[in-house]
């Protein structure tokens, strides 16, 4: 078996850009409809070809590797799907145009950007996860940001900023117990040493969407009361309906199993649905089916449905896809899954990290080298947590022969690995968030303020070492 040099190393990441690129020109929005799983597939046939051929790697080890993948995103498989469940059931029940009347009587139209992320901050650290977050909160905030008359990029944008801010600091967050776990860091170190990037990216952040917010001519009043009495004539509007999002808020705080609680979640407001929306359940039910109920209730879950209600936003806002309409999510984690195990698999990937090792001497450039491979892991890799785990494994040994806090390395890889992964089109994160949200990557990413700062700021703050403890000496720097 030969080792891959730099540049056939790089052969199938060229690739799959250009594929992507030119995917996204001719499909569009429809790029995850099948042309960006093609492109990962050309990709991943590329580096089997070199790596079987070229580099002599036995196609055992491929097969192995691709397996692991696949059997490590098992969890994620199944995570999308319920939340396509809940998305679908929440809408149907009320739950979501409940919180969006609630919403627009409460917030100032002004003030919008700046409450939907500091909101979803707050409900993605108690939940810790960023895809429950926006597939919840997130997606009532999304409508009724839409309603007052704000751009869907810039919605999205605070979404996603605040869902992430939320999961970069929960101690319940799976990313932040990996992060930490990595590097060898005490779980709340790893909190409190974060902070310190993270406060002044969240002011940043917070001073973008409060100018913004003013910035944008947004729907007065009459407007956002028509639109509520829009809502109010299809929906049931009720307080009781809030039971379902705090019953599901409760399991995720006392650390029920996340599949456990969405699909609790998912099944109860499918159940709401029935009990609480007859002019809904008009359209969407069946009374000839053999037992309506059951029938009703797994289509709300599982099943498309678009209401017609005389009025467009309506219609738009209560069009659900439920399971079904995160197939194609399914089937391009799958192939991101594929691409990333036979990428490990050939070797290239190892050669491009080792490459990037021998280029750092000091402090800075250690740190910059972590956070540049997290941001490329999320890109070549397209997984968050491979983002993490790969760079953590890959640059501890250099942080501890330089005499560095291991938590500047567990800091380091959330300030990247962590919040960039929504950004990538074809990342796993960025194809959830962009099939919850019906909104481009590419549409929603240059908004995502807090995640582009995030990693700029994690730079910043090495190169002023502040709360970086000097290397102690050793017998390589002596």
């Amino acid at each position: 078996m030969k080792k891959p040099g730099l540049l056939a190393s790089l052969l199938p990441i060229v690739l799959l850009i250009t594929l992507l690129v030119t995917g996204s020109m001719m499909f569009g929005d429809n790029m995850t409809g099948g042309p960006a799983q093609f492109s990962l597939l050309t990709a991943a046939m590329l580096t089997c070809f070199l790596g079987i051929y070229i580099f002599k790697v036995p196609w055992s080890k491929f097969e192995k590797e691709i397996c692991t993948g696949l059997s490590d995103m098992g969890m994620a498989l199944i995570i999308v799907l319920l939340i396509g469940a809940v998305n679908s059931a929440w809408m149907l029940s009320g739950v979501v145009p409940t919180i969006i009347c609630y919403g627009l009587k409460i917030i100032s139209p002004k003030l919008f950007l700046a409450a939907s992320f500091l909101l979803c901050g707050v409900v993605g650290f108690m939940l810790g996860s960023s895809w429950t977050t926006v597939g919840t909160i997130g997606l009532a905030m999304l409508g009724a940001g839409r309603i007052i008359g704000l751009p869907d990029g810039w919605l999205a944008g605070a979404i996603l900023s605040g869902a992430y801010l939320g999961d970069k600091l929960s101690p319940l967050s799976d990313t932040t117990i990996m992060a930490s776990s990595v590097a060898g860091v005490d779980l709340y170190k790893h909190i409190r040493y974060m902070l310190i990037t993270t406060i002044p990216a969240v002011i940043i952040t917070l001073v973008v969407f409060l100018f913004v917010g003013f910035t944008f001519d947004v729907s007065d009043s009459v407007s956002v009361a028509a639109q509520s009495d829009a809502i109010k004539s299809i929906f049931v509007i009720s307080p009781w309906l809030l039971l379902v999002p705090v019953l599901t808020i409760v399991m995720l705080v006392r650390k029920v199993n996340v599949l456990l609680t969405l699909f609790v979640s998912a099944l109860c407001g499918a159940i709401f649905a029935i009990l609480f929306q007859p002019d809904v359940m008009a359209q969407v039910s069946n009374t000839s089916a053999r037992i309506p109920f059951l029938y009703d209730l797994i289509s709300i879950i599982t099943q498309p449905h678009k209401l017609v209600t005389g009025s467009d936003m309506v219609d738009t806002l209560a069009s659900t896809g439920g399971m079904q309409k995160m197939l194609n999510t399914v089937w391009l984690l799958i192939c991101v899954s594929s691409f990333g195990g036979i990428m490990r698999a050939s070797g290239m990937l190892g050669t491009i990290t080792t490459y990037l090792l021998k280029v750092t001497k000091t402090t800075l450039s250690l740190v910059t080298a972590t956070i540049c491979t997290c941001f490329c892991c999320d890109f070549v890799m397209a997984d968050q947590y491979t983002s993490i785990l790969i760079p953590g494994k890959m640059f501890k040994e250099a942080y501890d022969r330089k005499g560095l806090q291991p938590e500047l390395l567990s800091r380091s890889l959330e300030d990247c690995g962590t919040v960039c992964s929504v950004l990538c089109p074809w990342n796993t994160c960025g194809v959830m968030q962009a099939s919850v949200l019906g909104i481009a990557t590419l549409t929603y990413a240059p908004f995502c303020i807090f995640n582009i700062v995030s990693p700029i700021m994690g730079i910043v703050i090495a190169a002023l070492g502040y709360k970086i403890d000097k290397p102690k000496p050793t017998v390589e720097n002596e």
